[in-house]
């Protein structure tokens, strides 16, 4: 399916590795210029040559976006190598297990910025361009562990917090011919991300975890996520703003 995005420009956050790299690589395939962004320079170069070999232009942006200079920077340079922003996807996220008790305000600081604000400070800066278009798409890479109860405290109510900002994005852009929409994976499995981590530690345990959780009986793959993000990126998806979709292969509970 041609879903039309020849040519776009999206910005992709933490796309050095795993969901954020796999979205990027999605889009080059359908033929859009990227904008990728992460906090490891090595890692997010090594990432751009393998997307470049898709045949499309690739800005690379070493930038922190959960603090607002990392933010106007990769906007900023975005901007200036191809005059305008189609879509963003913010996928910079992640957790901290430790129980509630141990958590201090520093560390709930570091997951809100993270999880929350890093999207807050990007959509700040593309908004505007998107409403000067008169359109663009943004997609928020939360988690099933948003919509319901599960994982981290912090994480929980941090992702929670990201889906609510989306709907309530989608609703106030939706005159400007903006869509925003949330997708909530579940547990996926990439080298050296935590799922990863927690199966080499503990094969066995991860074993009866999936046995458990998982109705398809394996995590989740990156390129499952990224296939939704691209549709949600095009005009195939013109009436979709405001959503919050799954990809967890049954694994969440909630009926909505």
């Amino acid at each position: 399916m041609d879903l039309g995005l020849k040519g776009k420009v999206a910005i992709v956050t933490g796309a050095s590795r795993g969901i954020g790299l796999s979205i990027a690589l999605e889009l080059a395939d359908e033929g859009c210029n990227l904008a990728i962004c992460s906090r490891g320079e090595e890692a997010l170069q090594k990432a751009a040559q393998v997307i470049r070999d898709k045949g499309v232009e690739v800005l690379v942006v070493a930038a922190d976006v959960t603090q607002e200079p990392g933010a106007k920077q990769i906007v900023d340079q975005a901007m200036a190598a191809f005059k305008r922003v189609d879509i963003l996807v913010n996928n910079v996220g992640g957790s901290n297990w430790k129980p509630f008790v141990e958590h201090s305000d520093e560390d709930w600081q570091n997951i809100i910025d993270l999880n929350l604000f890093a999207a807050i400070r990007m959509c700040r800066r593309v908004v505007p361009l998107m409403e000067e278009q008169g359109n663009g798409s943004i997609i928020m890479i939360s988690s099933i562990w948003g919509r319901e109860l599960g994982g981290p405290i912090s994480y929980n109510a941090t992702k929670a917090a990201e889906i609510g900002l989306s709907k309530n994005l989608a609703k106030e852009l939706a005159p400007k011919g903006i869509r925003v929409n949330t997708v909530a994976p579940g547990s996926i499995l990439f080298p050296g991300g935590g799922w990863d981590q927690r199966q080499k530690a503990d094969p066995e345990g991860m074993a009866s975890f999936v046995k458990a959780n998982m109705p398809l009986g394996r995590f989740g793959r990156p390129e499952e996520v990224a296939g939704l993000v691209a549709f949600l990126s095009s005009e195939r998806a013109s009436l979709l703003t405001g959503a919050c979709i799954n990809v967890d292969g049954c694994q969440s509970y909630s009926l909505i």
